[in-house]
């Protein structure tokens, strides 16, 4: 059925994605989805942002701070920048955003109807519907501000929307997916990520039957007034018996930290020395041989197999998102400044690779793949340096790499420390 695939609880950030990394972001996170697309189709790449795991690891191979709440942001204004001009082509089509552009949504939605013949009406109320069901029938605490709804030619759609909690310093993300969809108010979500907050009103769980039904016969039986006098009764101590116990439901929930660092209980280290065991071992090798790019090392290529794993991950893949930070660092040099050069080396690979793929020769794209695979093979036995000395590797080479954060290039960084 169609459900609430899942939910993320995240650090409240401020501020806004530079340029520079924005650019980037819309380049790689569009190369990401057309490869994608490629191999699995659109479906499964709803699929993908439907999970949680998978979203906030999409977000942070993209050099966006690994843990905040900006990623949802971040990701959806890229994908909307970047599949908007090819969205005839790819039929993939992304509307809503943050504050004033979300309410934007249903009327987006009618337009694009209005020029591919899918019924947008229909999708416009289930935009409105979706939303009201995270800002009304579950109440949590956590205000909606964000609405993103991302729909195929064929009309599936999923949508990802979060919420903040201004007082608690935090935001809830949920997300929803149209596969199989039976009802929006019998335990409807794929998931919910967000930390636990004690006991909350969910009223779309299909055990909350009993009550949405209770409730509709005491409003027809007593009126607004008599539901007020009945509310009066209650002992003042608000310890008064619930009639209906409820509770969330078993849903894929991400928690990131309050912590800007990246720390090593925040990574499952053995698939971390799978990727950078396969880019040293096999990266260089199969990279200029079999996708005739000249030049490209070892560490460009431990950057393209965290993406290659993002392309073909399952879900089980994903359990740790701050490992993808390690492909291109993040905004705010946790775990380390962005290397803009290792970062335009993987967009110039995805995009030979998925281009050539378009065109139905698949050499590039199929060497991609094998370094995921390698990857997974090696993780069974390599060893390697403990997650410090991974950092500290990579500050030791941010000048080299081109090096660059919120706080400006690493090399004028540097040089300002010295005098």
């Amino acid at each position: 059925m169609a459900h609430r695939a899942g939910s993320a609880d995240l650090p409240l950030h401020g501020g806004r994605v530079p340029a520079w990394l924005g650019e980037r972001m819309t380049r790689l996170g569009t190369i990401i989805t057309e490869a994608i697309v490629l191999h699995y189709g659109r479906d499964e790449f709803l699929r993908r942002l439907a999970h949680p795991f998978w979203f906030q690891s999409f977000g942070a191979v993209m050099g966006m701070d690994w843990h905040s709440s900006g990623i949802t942001t971040s990701v959806l204004g890229a994908l909307k920048r970047g599949l908007s001009p090819r969205a005839h082509e790819l039929g993939i089509y992304v509307c809503g955003g943050r504050g004033a552009q979300s309410r934007k949504t249903p009327s987006e939605l009618i337009a694009i109807a209005e020029r591919t013949g899918f019924d947008g009406h229909h999708l416009a109320s289930t935009s409105r519907l979706v939303a009201k069901v995270d800002s009304a029938a579950v109440q949590d605490g956590f205000d909606l501000y964000l609405h993103g709804f991302i729909t195929t030619g064929d009309g599936n759609w999923v949508v990802v929307q979060q919420g903040m909690n201004g007082e608690r310093r935090q935001a809830r993300r949920y997300h929803w997916l149209s596969e199989g969809l039976k009802s929006f108010l019998d335990s409807p979500h794929a998931a919910i990520e967000g930390r636990d907050q004690g006991i909350i009103m969910n009223l779309a769980d299909a055990r909350a039957r009993p009550s949405r039904d209770a409730q509709l016969e005491l409003l027809e039986d007593i009126g607004p007034d008599g539901i007020i006098r009945e509310l009066n009764k209650i002992h003042p101590s608000g310890k008064a018996e619930q009639i209906v116990a409820q509770r969330q439901m078993d849903l894929p929930h991400l928690v990131m930290p309050m912590r800007h660092e990246v720390q090593e209980v925040d990574v499952n280290m053995r698939r971390l020395h799978g990727n950078l065991a396969a880019a040293a071992e096999r990266g260089p090798k199969d990279f200029q041989e079999l996708l005739l790019v000249p030049g490209v090392g070892p560490r460009t290529v431990s950057a393209l197999a965290m993406v290659a794993e993002v392309v073909h991950g399952a879900p089980s893949r994903f359990s740790d998102p701050a490992r993808f930070s390690l492909a291109h660092g993040g905004k705010d040099r946790h775990p380390y400044p962005v290397p803009i050069k290792v970062y335009d080396e993987t967009i110039r690979v995805m995009k030979s690779a998925v281009q050539k793929g378009r065109l139905g020769h698949q050499e590039e794209l199929l060497a991609l793949h094998r370094l995921d695979e390698q990857a997974r093979r090696l993780e069974r036995y390599v060893t390697g340096p403990d997650l410090k000395e991974i950092i500290a590797g990579e500050y030791n080479q941010t000048r080299r790499l081109g090096g660059r954060s919120i706080f400006g290039h690493e090399i004028d960084i540097e040089h300002e420390s010295e005098t």
